[in-house]
């Protein structure tokens, strides 16, 4: 076997700017796929990061009729918060949530909103809500930047914004935007306004109420609550998920185009190999070499392509990666219109697993290609084979 690698490494040096052109294009292939699926766990892990700093926490209980998809919905879904609660409630571990409809009128016009009340003093979530501790004759209210573009709004603006209690009673006030926060989740921004928790109960005359119940401990075991229905952190970022996958999906085509353009070039290189030095097979044959032996022999010295292709890879690869992993790519355009947990720099994260997993399998498919032609070998006579004459 160490006679075999000697022999393909001197063979392919020996060969130049062929050998080379195909470890380039090869090396290609391992940079890119390593980027683009850093790429991917970097968004994954961000945007589950991003929705549990300022959206779902370890996890939720959501009332029996609450459906973040159906506005109809959120007249009907609020009731007592359970005893069961009040206790995490009271150590910070778990924070209520009001959420009912509503219309504000930023420069007289009219736009439906989300209303959600929670508790000025929470510590759960990053959110500013501790500039809703702020004495005012209006309602004190925070948004996300979305929503102040939407309306075009500014910290200090006064606004009106009308709501329909518990019995049907619509009802107005006006409200003073204390804080314009952002955040790179875009379901905390749009279409929603944030005001104190008892504040909004007193508005909606529903004392002690709430929608939803988030709460910190992801990893506590939780039980079921008649009347609640428990969400935990897989079930909240399914979606992120699916688009993960999705994406991954999409990747895939590039992958093979990839890997087709280098794989070829091996291919053919081979071919050619097998073609011109039908002498120098004949030779190994008759100095004892088996037909098996022989293919082994070309077989190592197209996988060695790999093997040099991931040294070079290596010596510009590594720095590059290591750059990107600590300025990120920052996206062309601006994500705070794609409706998902995305920042407008992701920062890609790459394993020891996944550079060890596509070097695995780039130099597997590279062996599988270099053999594939050398099986002709095996079929060549030694004799006709010395004479440069293929079978």
């Amino acid at each position: 076997m160490k006679l075999a690698i000697r022999l393909a490494y001197r063979n392919l040096i020996g060969a130049g700017l062929r050998t080379w052109l195909n470890v380039i294009v090869l090396s290609f292939s391992f940079v890119i796929i390593i980027f683009m699926k850093g790429v991917m766990i970097g968004w994954d892990n961000q945007a589950k990061t991003d929705m549990t700093n300022y959206e779902i926490g370890g996890g939720q209980y959501w009332y029996k009729t609450y459906d973040p998809f159906d506005p109809f919905s959120l007249t009907e879904s609020h009731a007592p918060i359970p005893e069961e609660f009040k206790e995490e409630i009271a150590s910070g571990e778990m924070e209520p949530f009001l959420i009912v409809p509503g219309t504000i009128y930023p420069q007289g016009r009219l736009q439906s909103i989300v209303i959600k009340g929670i508790n000025p003093r929470q510590t759960l979530f990053l959110l500013p809500s501790h500039k809703l501790d702020t004495i005012t004759e209006a309602i004190p209210a925070i948004i996300g930047s979305l929503m102040a573009k939407t309306i075009k709004a500014s910290a200090g603006d006064q606004l009106t914004i009308r709501w329909r209690d518990v019995n049907g009673t619509f009802d107005a006030g006006d409200i003073v935007i204390t804080e314009i926060f952002s955040t790179n989740v875009p379901a905390v921004e749009s279409g929603q306004i944030y005001v104190p928790l008892e504040k909004l109960q007193s508005m909606m005359m529903m004392p002690g109420e709430a929608t939803i119940m988030t709460f910190r401990d992801s990893e506590k075991n939780r039980p079921a609550v008649d009347g609640w229905t428990v969400k935990n952190k897989a079930e909240l970022t399914a979606s992120v998920d699916k688009m993960i996958k999705t994406k991954s999906a999409g990747q895939t085509i590039l992958y093979a185009i990839l890997l087709l353009l280098a794989m070829l070039a091996i291919f053919d290189t081979q071919v050619l190999s097998i073609f011109r030095r039908q002498k120098e097979i004949g030779t190994y044959i008759a100095l004892g070499y088996t037909r098996q032996q022989v293919v082994g022999l070309f077989t190592v010295e197209g996988t060695m392509h790999a093997v040099l292709a991931a040294l070079l890879s290596a010596a510009y690869g590594l720095p590059f990666l290591a750059w990107m992993a600590k300025n990120g790519w920052t996206m062309p355009i601006d994500t705070s219109e794609f409706g998902m947990a995305i920042a407008q720099t992701l920062y890609p994260i790459y394993s020891i697993g996944l550079i060890i997993s596509t070097v695995l399998i780039l130099t597997t498919v590279t062996a599988i290609v270099s053999y594939w032609p050398s099986r002709r070998i095996a079929k060549m006579n030694p004799t006709d084979a010395l004479r440069g004459k293929l079978q």
